[in-house]
């Protein structure tokens, strides 16, 4: 790993770990479509693994609405990306909630395949104690699941650069650039996370901002 991009990994590490380790930690890395949250997510989890803390990874995208709410609003609309692509309700009561303190720890990962367009019945599993969840996704810092997060890091990009913005068809990139516009001017991620990466330069992130 470039050790520039290890340096930020490593000090997100240390912050994550700095938190009181008798509860399950619920971690949520937050950027636009395309700002490599995944891959951070990934590499996080690599970089805490030798701290022999139980690790949870899962993502929103496994959480999308069918289709036919996803579109309600038409396959175009920058509202309907927003507001319906995910079925928080069932992410919260199935994932969030139950990692939570007072949660039982039994947890489902996923509910949705997004590529087949169908549910999924994913098995359910115990976190074991002090796990940590590695939560990766757009719309994090919405209302709905602000609170869960013991610690979260938006991935600043300028979207400009953003290929998976560029490469969608015009009006489908205008449904995904100002579905997000709307989320980054209501929720303002950027101020409410606990960290600020710029991770425009994947070779060279730097941290805007840290607790």
């Amino acid at each position: 790993m470039i050790p520039a991009r290890r340096a930020v990994l490593e000090r997100v590490a240390r912050a994550v770990l700095d938190l009181p380790a008798a509860k399950i930690l619920l971690v949520a890395i937050d950027g636009v479509d395309g700002a490599g949250k995944t891959m951070f997510a990934d590499e996080l989890a690599d970089v805490l693994i030798p701290s022999g803390r139980p690790l949870i990874r899962a993502g929103v995208d496994a959480f999308h609405h069918p289709k036919p709410v996803r579109y309600r609003l038409g396959r175009h609309s920058p509202e309907g990306f927003y507001r319906d692509s995910y079925d928080y309700a069932a992410l919260t009561r199935l994932l969030l909630e139950p990692l939570s303190p007072g949660g039982t720890g039994r947890f489902r990962r996923a509910i949705f395949d997004v590529d087949a367009d169908v549910a999924i019945d994913s098995p359910e599993e115990q976190a074991a104690p002090g796990s940590i969840l590695l939560f990766d996704g757009i719309f994090l810092h919405r209302p709905e699941l602000r609170r869960y997060w013991d610690f979260s890091v938006f991935l600043h990009v300028e979207w400009a650069r953003n290929h998976r913005l560029r490469h969608h068809p015009e009006q489908a990139s205008l449904r995904y650039s100002e579905g997000q516009a709307m989320y980054l001017r209501e929720c303002r991620p950027a101020e409410r996370a606990s960290m600020l990466i710029d991770n425009d330069d994947l070779a060279g992130p730097f941290i805007v901002r840290s607790p």
